[in-house]
């Protein structure tokens, strides 16, 4: 694993970083509506962003995103609000830096656009210039690195670790949405887990993973895959299972023990980054932790 510094000293192979869990779900168990931009919050409601951060914090994470996943041009424009890009991105980077101090990474984090780079919707050029935008801004809001997460598209999300990359020389995280396949690890666009590394290393992602997807059953195996064909740190947030309805309401099915209870296996495979997505919160944070700090090699 190539050398890198967190938090003041060297992390070195085999020392697991604890990084955090969902945040839309949380905001949404704070009367955030579907639908809306939860972004806008950090402008609007930055107690409600605080909360959600320190609760992470307290929880034992290591990693902490900012709330600025739907913060590009493209997708604030979808809201009306193209014109805030920098005033939403600096001031989410700012909270969650206001928050953690130096007792964890503070990681910009950088989703999709939304539109299809495949069927012509958006062009490399215009992906390239708002993904610079947003990671200029977070840059300059005091992140430590930039994480590109949730993508389908090698595409795109080259684009992404390349304008980041390029523009604030930090270290990013090029993390891919798979699902599990008869042939294979794809993600929605038909990617290949060999091309979206090959692709990530080719841009200078500095790490490379997976979150989001069917659940972290199906990352299980996909760990092995990753840890093959990089060198790179391997970083891991899964969703909490297959999401259900129950009385109208998207339910995960796996609480914080089960959710766990898969980290044993993450590790042996030699993940350096776990946390969670879509469906864990900070119980599941903790208790992820708690498993990590009972095996050997726990960075902290």
């Amino acid at each position: 694993m190539p050398s890198m510094q967190i938090m003041g000293r060297p992390w070195h192979r085999g020392e697991v970083l604890l990084a955090d869990g969902a945040w839309g779900t949380e905001f949404h168990r704070r009367g955030l509506m579907q639908g809306n931009p939860s972004d806008e919050w950090n402008l609007s409601h930055p107690d409600m962003v605080r909360d959600v951060t320190r609760e992470y914090l307290e929880a034992g994470s290591t990693v902490i995103l900012t709330n600025t996943f739907g913060a590009s041009r493209i997708r604030l424009e979808q809201h009306g609000l193209g014109d805030r890009v920098r005033d939403i991105t600096l001031a989410g980077a700012r909270i969650a830096r206001e928050v953690v101090g130096d007792r964890a990474v503070v990681a910009g984090d950088i989703g999709p656009s939304g539109r299809l780079l495949a069927l012509g919707e958006t062009t490399a050029e215009e992906l390239y210039a708002a993904f610079a935008e947003q990671a200029g801004a977070l840059a300059d809001g005091g992140v430590d690195w930039i994480v590109v997460e949730s993508m389908s598209d090698a595409g795109e999300m080259a684009a992404a670790v390349r304008a980041a990359y390029t523009i604030t020389g930090l270290p990013v995280v090029a993390s891919m949405t798979y699902n599990r396949t008869a042939r294979g690890f794809r993600t929605m666009m038909g990617d290949t887990v060999e091309q979206c590394v090959a692709r990530a290393e080719e841009e200078g992602a500095a790490i490379v993973g997976a979150n989001c997807g069917s659940g972290i059953e199906d990352y299980v195996p996909l760990a092995p895959v990753l840890r093959q064909l990089t060198e790179r740190p391997v970083w891991i947030k899964a969703n909490a299972g297959v999401p259900h309805l129950e009385a109208g309401q998207v339910v995960f099915p796996l609480g914080p023990a089960e959710y766990a209870s898969f980290v044993p296996a993450l590790v042996a495979a030699g993940v350096d980054v776990i946390g969670g997505c879509c469906g864990t919160g900070p119980d599941t944070i903790r208790e992820v932790g708690r498993v990590i700090a009972g095996m050997r090699g726990t960075w902290g």
